[in-house]
């Protein structure tokens, strides 16, 4: 399991909420009192779940819970009384802000990690899936150079500076994309 962070100036609300996240594999969750504190802490470390229990000392708590959705990665969990959390949930939810008013129960607070937690593995499926698609894109950009400064320096037909990419490729047991930096940087020794 990852790592959880709580926010939470309370003792007893600490022990509770540690618990509680001890029951679904967060056995060690870093605690602070303070927004301050919390924004700190999130700069050094990947957070799979951050539970902020408003109101803080320095603040209310929904600042560090958009601050928390806009600089991790993390489900993000903000605890209010059940008042503020009717008023405004629908306007921090639309941000990624899970809330939970005050009082709960145990197993909605378990549930609302859950939810947070999944959130967090969805996020880091679609971020592997996106830096591989990233790193394609740059891939045919790379062999559209290639291609490009075949055609204009050795008279190659956009035809054959495919084929000659891709049969070195099959040769030199390469990606495309090696061996289209392979002749880029071969053609800027030529120059």
């Amino acid at each position: 399991m990852g790592l959880a962070l709580i926010a939470s100036a309370g003792n007893a609300a600490n022990d509770y909420l540690a618990r509680h996240l001890a029951e679904q594999g967060y056995a060690r969750p870093v605690m602070v009192a303070s927004g301050g504190e919390a924004r700190r802490r999130m700069d050094g470390k990947d957070f799979e779940v951050v539970v902020i229990n408003g109101p803080l000392p320095d603040e209310l708590g929904h600042e560090l819970a958009l601050h928390a959705v806009e600089k991790t990665h993390a489900g993000v969990i903000l605890l209010v009384k059940a008042a503020i959390a009717e008023q405004s949930a629908g306007r921090w939810m639309e941000q990624g802000v899970l809330v939970l008013g005050k009082p709960f129960t145990g197993p909605q607070f378990r549930q609302a990690v859950l939810i947070a937690a999944s959130c967090y593995r969805r996020l880091d499926l679609l971020r592997a899936e996106n830096s591989r698609l990233t790193d394609k894109i740059e891939q045919l950009r790379m062999v559209d150079r290639a291609k490009c400064r075949l055609i204009e320096q050795r008279g190659l037909t956009e035809a054959e500076a495919h084929r000659l990419i891709e049969k070195r490729a099959m040769d030199a047991r390469a990606t495309r994309g090696e061996v289209a930096r392979a002749i880029l940087d071969e053609m800027d020794e030529e120059d």
